[in-house]
């Protein structure tokens, strides 16, 4: 489905749904007018619900880009990939709103395709991996990096909820932790299994 086209630096949102039900549309909804607030100055709100036309069957990603107004809408049929390896990789690049171009990231992931995905590593802390929040589990708590590469909805709501807490995580801490999980939309809260965590 496309619609009009900008020149602005586009958005993104990725939306799980599963046999006709939109997952937590409130937090993208909020994302996505904040997200126009900041970059384009927006003032009104683009209703996110108007557009989505959600499959009966099945699990999609649906992905919708968007500017002032929505760009395209996609749904793409979803089948997770199992992460074994994790390497931190130190970074300065920029993506606190959640750019359709990823450009930066994928370049970060394909300079170390040896592992499954990166941590990347931004002024001596950790934040995301390329496609997810991260968190750390130590004595009954899950903690997530309090400075993240992009706020993500799953993240927001897992703090909302109070079961995930925030803090600032260096890779000389890791130690500490006894478990590690992936948590974004499409996920939900994914603990890994027998991870290799790449500290050079």
């Amino acid at each position: 489905m496309a619609f009009d086209s900008v020149k602005k630096p586009l958005l993104l949102e990725t939306i799980k749904i599963e046999d006709g039900v939109i997952f937590h549309l409130d937090y993208h909804q909020h994302r996505c007018t904040q997200s126009r607030q900041e970059l384009y100055a927006s003032a009104d709100i683009l209703t996110l619900q108007n557009y989505i036309k959600a499959p009966v069957k099945g699990l999609y990603r649906c992905r919708i880009i968007y500017a002032e107004t929505i760009q395209s809408i996609e749904y793409i049929p979803y089948v997770p990939k199992e992460t074994c390896s994790l390497k931190i990789v130190p970074s300065s690049l920029d993506y606190h709103l959640k750019y359709a171009r990823r450009s930066p990231i994928n370049t970060l992931l394909s300079n170390n395709h040896e592992v499954d995905d990166i941590i990347i590593e931004k002024e001596g802390y950790l934040t995301d991996t390329s496609i997810a929040n991260i968190a750390f589990y130590a004595q009954g708590v899950w903690y997530t990096p309090s400075k993240p590469l992009l706020a993500g909805t799953m993240r927001q709501k897992l703090i909302d909820e109070g079961f995930l807490k925030t803090r600032n995580i260096k890779k000389e801490d890791l130690h500490q932790y006894t478990q590690v999980a992936l948590t974004n939309a499409m996920l939900g809260f994914k603990i890994l299994k027998n991870i290799n965590i790449i500290q050079k």
